[in-house]
């Protein structure tokens, strides 16, 4: 079926992300994507679906434009479709689209604006000229040393305003997200920051309370006119809480937020945007307010819960760029549960009011897991996936609470 197909799909990282993209592919069209990793590793590496190719450099932009001139050489004949599957590759494609091989498809922003939204500093200027609420927000200079105030309390948050310049630091002991019980912690953490060379701004935010079941993420996608043609919301029901894996999504029902998604439309489609955006949002229980916290100019690491729902995210993209096709706009509005965990943990760390509607999914076959796919299911494969279960049994047992009755 593949090969006669008139697209490639060539595809950038090497983490779930990207599986979940693979997989959207090859269960609408057969294909197998080709994906460039750093690493030999799970869940990309030996997968039947994808033809994963190890890049050691492959965040630079030397690598990055080899590759995809060696596979837009490899498929001539065919229209290569690139995907950036993380905040670098996103950069590097929105750079370099416009001197990519003419066959390799990007569709991406180009450089400035994507800067610009990736900064949050930025971002939460654009949320106020839209009517989009955001957490109360101050930026913090690494100039300012201690001698700053904050108008809120503890516990403060913490996090880059430059989130790429972050993780180029290499060191691993940096946090995704620094949550400061007490101003001692704050200034500690900053200081740890800024010590292990990151030179950028840092974004302190009020801490919004709720557990994991108060946070939404939202799925869109924008066509090559910059319409938005599909925008899919998430309730967040639990996250990992590990210090490196902190605010990963683990659990997802698909639900509607109609005057939230607008507003958000509207702010794309002022823009200009183009592709997929992914907002990361939480309820705010004292005002009933969403409040955005960030967007990222790509997919989300979550995102076959989009494609579980019904919306196959490889889909969007073939319609829209290959078969030029004008798509109508859609908002999700049906019920489907989305897992990166085993059930057991699904239903132990997430409130039981959800349990009766978690279980009528399950038996309605309406729910999915993004690693669980019959396509790809060899005997080593499945003991991979196994020991991945396992491994996420151990590590919420470790890291998270139990909800209360």
């Amino acid at each position: 079926m593949s090969n006669t197909l008139p697209f490639q799909p060539l595809l950038f990282g090497g983490d779930i992300n990207v599986y979940s993209v693979a997989r959207a592919f090859h269960e609408a069209y057969g294909v197998r994507s080709i994906a460039f990793g750093k690493y030999p590793s799970f869940p990309c590496h030996n997968s039947a679906i994808i033809d994963y190719r190890v890049c050691p450099d492959n965040e630079s932009e030397e690598a990055f434009r080899r590759n995809a001139q060696a596979v837009a050489a490899e498929f001539a004949h065919k229209k290569v479709i690139l995907l950036g599957c993380g905040d670098s590759y996103v950069q590097l494609a929105a750079r370099c689209k416009n001197s990519l091989p003419a066959n390799v498809i990007a569709p991406y922003i180009d450089g400035a604006l994507l800067d610009t939204l990736i900064n949050k500093e930025k971002f939460y200027q654009l949320c106020d000229q839209h009517g989009i609420d955001h957490p109360a927000t101050f930026i913090y200079d690494k100039s300012m040393g201690h001698d700053f105030t904050l108008p809120w309390g503890p516990p403060y948050i913490a996090k880059p305003a430059d989130s790429v310049a972050y993780w180029a630091c290499g060191d691993h002991s940096l946090a995704k997200v620094y949550i400061c019980q007490s101003w001692a912690e704050l200034l500690e953490s900053l200081d740890h920051v800024y010590a292990a060379g990151y030179q950028d701004h840092m974004v302190l935010q009020e801490f919004i309370p709720g557990d994991d079941s108060y946070m939404r993420v939202l799925t869109s996608y924008s066509d090559r006119n910059a319409r938005v043609t599909t925008m899919c919301l998430g309730h967040v029901l639990l996250e990992e809480h590990s210090p490196h894996g902190i605010g990963n999504h683990a659990v997802i029902l698909t639900e509607c937020a109609e005057e939230l998604e607008l507003k958000i439309k509207s702010l794309l489609e002022s823009l200009r945007f183009v592709g997929f955006s992914n907002f990361d949002i939480k309820l705010d229980r004292r005002d009933g307010k969403y409040k955005a916290f960030e967007i990222n100019c790509r997919q989300g690491r979550s995102n076959y819960y989009v494609t579980g729902a019904g919306h196959n995210i490889a889909k969007m993209v073939v319609e829209d760029w290959v078969e030029g096709r004008e798509l109508p706009f859609q908002m999700t509005k049906n019920r489907s549960l989305w897992r990166m965990v085993p059930k057991q943990v699904a239903f132990k760390f997430t409130p039981r009011q959800y349990h009766d509607e978690m279980r009528a999914l399950i038996r309605a076959g309406a729910d999915s897991h993004s690693l669980v796919y019959s396509k790809d299911a060899s005997l080593k494969r499945r003991l991979r996936i196994c020991k991945n279960h396992l491994g996420n049994i151990k590590r919420f047992d470790q890291y998270n609470k139990v909800p209360e009755e």
